[in-house]
């Protein structure tokens, strides 16, 4: 059933080119939710290929998010990191405050299974960082760490600096984090991981994860290895071709380079969890107030078009940037 209630989402309607549109609001059915958002964020990475209009075709069907409309390159409704109040559906989760993996709109109706709730404790605006935490969880399950690994991670943004925070807490680990940014070296401190600068990195590390996004990030990576270690390549560079150097001690070392990536739950732990069971682990792993320090930028929702050009063009100092609903 449809009346004459509408909201409005964000789309992407070309290369750097963004508008709201309004659209009609559907009732909920039977199992399904009403949620009026709250906030949302912005995947810097993600979703500034998208806007740009970079997602190389081969990949338009893999990079699907669960509940986009329109198709890639534009116009496309995308987005993955949306919290809410459910304000109609089951009686179980009306009133409840939760976190769904849904584009920039201001209200949407989707399966109540769709949605899960905060765990006590975690506020509404810290909670946009599920989906970021979800891929540093995948990350680690990937690696994985082992005790008293001295692990590196290359690129102080939203994803390297939950690294940073989740690997600390493994017993006798030395986490280090790489940047060209010294402004990351406060935070990374209060995360549990020293800061240092590409030229002043430590070698012959046991795990070292790549996450700048930069080609020139990867190569630094490469070259902090020790013997036998394992890289982790996290970063999405989109259409880009990423030039390495794999010559010199690149086999000598027998350095593993590894991919991984959020779409999928890491193989070791797939036969045992879902998605959902992943989602849930990141919301409980958010229940430190030191991580309100990673969305250190917001702004309206009526703002986005604009927001998102910028942040696509010149993102400055920005980590997470998320978006207030009222």
């Amino acid at each position: 059933m449809t009346d004459d209630r509408t909201t409005h989402a964000f789309w992407t309607t070309g290369p750097n080119c963004g508008e709201l549109r309004e659209e009609p609001l559907n009732h909920p059915g039977p199992n399904e939710v009403l949620v009026r958002t709250l906030h949302s964020a912005v995947s810097r990475g993600t979703e500034a290929l998208v806007f740009r209009g970079d997602v190389p075709e081969s990949e338009f069907e893999r990079m699907r998010a669960p509940f986009q409309a329109g198709e890639f390159p534009a116009p496309v409704k995308y987005g993955y990191a949306s919290v809410g109040l459910v304000e109609e559906g089951p009686a179980k989760l009306l009133g409840q405050t939760v976190f769904c993996l849904y584009p920039h709109q201001a209200e949407y109706v989707v399966p109540a299974t769709a949605v899960l709730p905060l765990p006590d404790g975690l506020p509404a605006a810290r909670a946009v960082l599920a989906a970021n935490t979800e891929t540093a969880i995948n990350g680690l399950w990937d690696a994985p760490p082992r005790i008293g690994d001295r692990v590196t991670i290359v690129g102080g943004g939203v994803v390297g600096l939950l690294l940073c925070h989740l690997a600390s807490q493994i017993p006798g680990t030395d986490v280090e984090l790489v940047d060209i940014n010294r402004a990351r070296a406060d935070l990374a401190t209060r995360l549990g991981a020293h800061f240092t600068t590409p030229d002043q990195a430590r070698a012959e590390r046991d795990l070292v994860f790549h996450v700048s996004g930069a080609p020139a990030g990867l190569q630094t990576a490469l070259s902090l290895a020790g013997t036998e270690a394992r890289v982790v390549e996290m970063s999405w560079f989109g259409q880009q071709t990423v030039p390495l150097a794999l010559g010199e001690a690149f086999h000598a070392r027998r350095l593993q380079l590894l991919s991984s990536q959020v779409g999928q739950v890491a193989p070791a732990q797939r036969p045992r969890w879902s998605h959902r069971e992943r989602l849930a682990l990141a919301l409980k792993l958010l229940k430190d107030g030191r991580l309100d320090a990673l969305i250190n930028t917001h702004s309206a929702f009526a703002d986005l078009p604009q927001t998102m050009k910028t942040l696509s063009t010149r993102p400055g100092n920005t980590l997470c940037h998320r978006i207030d609903y009222h």
